[in-house]
């Protein structure tokens, strides 16, 4: 029997790859990539960068265990979701995560600096409850997920003092759960 490799989830993987890359130019800039390009914050709107960041800080990450726990929630829940809703769909939901992340972030925070995926890692945690779903049913597996999740992300924020967005996990969370009332799964 010949083995092959495949590259079974197009949009998860090449997501990997460049915030992989995008943590080892950070470490290679002694982190001067991450302010530049791969982390957002308050900023002129006359910078045309700050669009790019807006969507941009998702690549990026503080170290490697930052990256690691995000990369490897996203890559135990991406592909099987990328497989049921399809990769344009998960693609939107990446960059629909990131935008209102960043925005959201720049406007209430606009003292604090913004980057990782854990909005998306979340967000992808939470849509992965809907898969499946079916007439009009919402799964019990999805409102425990969203209790245990919010509550955590909540006393979180109210508890410990980090460097860890707890709102961003919860707006990207919240981003998940509401497009998986909207996306429909292609098989």
């Amino acid at each position: 029997m010949k083995l092959k490799i495949s590259f079974n989830s197009p949009v998860i993987l090449i997501f990997t790859f460049i915030c992989a890359a995008a943590l080892g130019l950070n470490i290679l800039t002694g982190g001067r990539t991450n302010h530049f390009l791969f982390s957002t914050y308050h900023s002129s709107m006359t910078d045309p960068l700050a669009y790019i960041r807006i969507i941009a800080h998702v690549f990026g990450h503080a170290n490697w265990d930052h990256f690691l726990g995000n990369i490897t929630l996203i890559l135990i829940v991406g592909p099987l979701l990328e497989e049921k809703y399809g990769s344009s769909e998960i693609l939107g939901v990446i960059l629909v995560t990131a935008i209102i992340t960043g925005v959201v972030n720049n406007m209430m925070f606009p003292g604090v600096r913004l980057l990782g995926a854990s909005g998306v890692a979340f967000s992808l945690i939470l849509l992965s409850s809907f898969t499946s779903i079916k007439n009009g049913e919402i799964p019990m597996t999805f409102i425990l997920v969203a209790l245990i999740y919010i509550l955590g992300e909540v006393i979180s924020a109210a508890t410990i003092s980090d460097n860890v967005s707890n709102i961003t996990h919860i707006i990207g969370g919240t981003t998940g759960a509401v497009l998986g009332f909207l996306l429909r799964p292609v098989n």
